[in-house]
């Protein structure tokens, strides 16, 4: 069990920030596999994953999540924003949560469950993140940076972010889909997508932590929530840091190649069962 948490906790932390969906990734892959582990499939584990990739934000961030908490609590205290760009950008990234937030309270028990057993599905959303990702790259100017974003770019990206609750479609594939759409640098895309991730996966996480607290944790499984979780840490900042390089001189074509193979991989596999 120690081998399958960490390569799993390494799948969500690069499944994670790369945009090719981890809970498409985290649904198929041990189930293709062979992995039925109820530990491994429990909101225990799901927690401490979760937990990691936030961790991963925190470590690569820290500094900007800093600034901008300070901006904000500025912007607060003064009542202002101004000609401030992190107050500006703190509120931007706040009001891209609300959408997602709203949506994964409420319906976070179905998209948990329902798709486990309705592997095609995943598929499906697999190429249609595909294609949405590739109509984004072909008509996006991207000729905008983070200082030239507005409050209704947010809204589109917040509600953007909410359709992610769909395995397979992916957080961060749709956010820079649609901060391309909206003509930003495609690393641009790529940091707002990361900066507003931070607030959504710890309201995830704490979230989910309340099965935590009701179930416990038997000694037995301290060990495997750990090392998945350090898994998850280190390759969500190996995942981090290689996107954001990678998104300055290139673009997003060999995740959109990536993820229509994943797909018709899903569909082979559900066919041959």
């Amino acid at each position: 069990m120690i081998v399958q948490a960490l390569l799993i906790g390494i799948l969500q932390g690069l499944t994670e920030f790369l945009p090719i969906s981890s809970s498409a990734h985290l649904i198929v892959v041990p189930r293709m596999l062979g992995w039925d582990d109820p530990f491994l499939n429990s909101a225990s584990f799901d927690v401490m994953l979760h937990a990691g990739t936030l961790v991963a934000l925190l470590l690569y961030f820290w500094a900007d999540l800093w600034r901008l908490l300070g901006a904000w609590l500025a912007s607060l205290r003064d009542r202002r924003i101004g000609d401030d760009p992190d107050r500006r950008l703190a509120w931007l990234v706040l009001i891209t949560t609300i959408p997602g937030a709203l949506l994964g309270a409420g319906l976070e028990s179905f998209f948990d469950t329902y798709f486990r057993d309705h592997l095609a599905l995943v598929g499906v959303f697999l190429a249609t993140g595909a294609a949405i990702l590739w109509l984004a790259e072909r008509v996006s100017r991207r000729d905008r940076d983070l200082s030239r974003m507005r409050p209704t770019d947010a809204v589109v990206i917040g509600g953007a972010q909410a359709l992610a609750l769909f395995p397979g479609i992916s957080r961060s594939g749709i956010t820079i889909a649609a901060g391309l759409f909206l003509g930003l640098e495609r690393e641009a895309a790529a940091r707002f997508s990361f900066l507003m991730g931070t607030p959504i996966i710890a309201g995830a996480a704490i979230w989910k932590a309340r099965e935590l607290v009701s179930a416990g944790i038997a000694s037995a499984d301290v060990a495997p929530l750990v090392i998945g979780m350090l898994g998850a840490i280190v390759a969500g900042l190996i995942a981090i840091r290689f996107l954001l390089a990678y998104l300055r001189g290139h673009s997003t074509t060999p995740f959109i190649a990536y993820r229509v193979i994943a797909a018709a991989a899903v569909f082979v596999f559900v066919l041959s069962r």
